[in-house]
């Protein structure tokens, strides 16, 4: 049970929260507080529902049942307009149109902030700039997003996300076909992100290790539940490891970090 205080102090709450697609429930009766100012990590096996449930936090997805609420407010009685200055949302495979550049891409973000009173302004301008230089995009806001790397790629992306002005970001498997060093690399712009301006970040991961760092809190999910949240000591165990994911390993300091370092043992090395 949660507490009251952490229910009332959430900046993305859901309460008994069913999700699905047809005629096949993914989620089931979750409950989940994402408080302001951490930054989480959603993890667990394929198919349990960790993007499902990051598509519903960011109404992508309408519930079947329960609800989120965003700052204490029901997310789907909301205008789309006020969501979209609050929450930024990064899909698992963004597409943008052929040609398209990193500075028009950006500026898209500012959609939510026009209206037929308020066209393009020195406001947006500014928002588009700051959200280039804080991801360092600016030397190619000029390139068109056909040209950039997978890791580039990312950080445009998570550039429009921030000229929208939000301060809470929803990242779903934001690493995916990236070479470690650019893992490494996105994961780092989100940490700054978080710690220059307090940003409030839920992203999943696949990579257990890298969650570990980055993240003040796990959620690890399994059947559409959630097992087990907390900090990533708390989580990472070698019980829930195998429980969860039905991986036998070792659970050990990372030698960098001092977060849990999971190592996988393997059949070869299973004595």
């Amino acid at each position: 049970m949660k507490s009251l205080q952490a229910a009332e102090s959430a900046r993305l709450r859901a309460n008994q929260l069913r999700l699905g697609y047809g005629d096949r429930l993914v989620v089931d009766g979750l409950d989940l507080d994402v408080l302001p100012g951490t930054v989480t990590a959603v993890i667990g096996p394929n198919g349990c529902g960790k993007s499902t449930l990051l598509r519903a936090l960011g109404r992508l997805l309408k519930p079947r049942g329960g609800s989120v609420l965003l700052d204490g407010k029901r997310i789907d009685r909301m205008p789309t307009r006020e969501v979209a200055r609050i929450v930024g949302v990064l899909p698992q495979t963004p597409q943008a149109p052929e040609g398209l550049t990193v500075a028009d891409l950006v500026a898209r973000g500012r959609h939510p902030h026009q209206a037929w009173y308020r066209q393009w302004s020195a406001d947006d301008e500014a928002a588009v700039a700051e959200a280039l230089r804080m991801t360092r995009m600016t030397d190619l806001a000029e390139r068109t997003i056909d040209e950039l790397s997978g890791g580039q790629r990312q950080r445009a992306w998570i550039s429009m996300a921030l000229a929208q002005g939000t301060d809470l970001l929803l990242l779903d498997e934001p690493t995916t076909y990236l070479d470690l060093a650019h893992q490494i690399d996105v994961l780092d712009l989100v940490q700054h992100l978080h710690a220059e301006a307090g940003r409030t970040v839920v992203m999943v991961l696949h990579d257990l290790n890298l969650a570990a760092r980055y993240a003040d809190r796990l959620v690890a999910m399994r059947d559409g539940r959630i097992v087990r949240e907390g900090s990533p000591a708390e989580v990472l165990t070698e019980e829930l490891l195998l429980d969860v994911f039905g991986l036998d390993a070792r659970v050990v300091p990372d030698p960098v970090a001092g977060t849990p370092l999971v190592v996988p043992i393997g059949s070869r090395h299973r004595s």
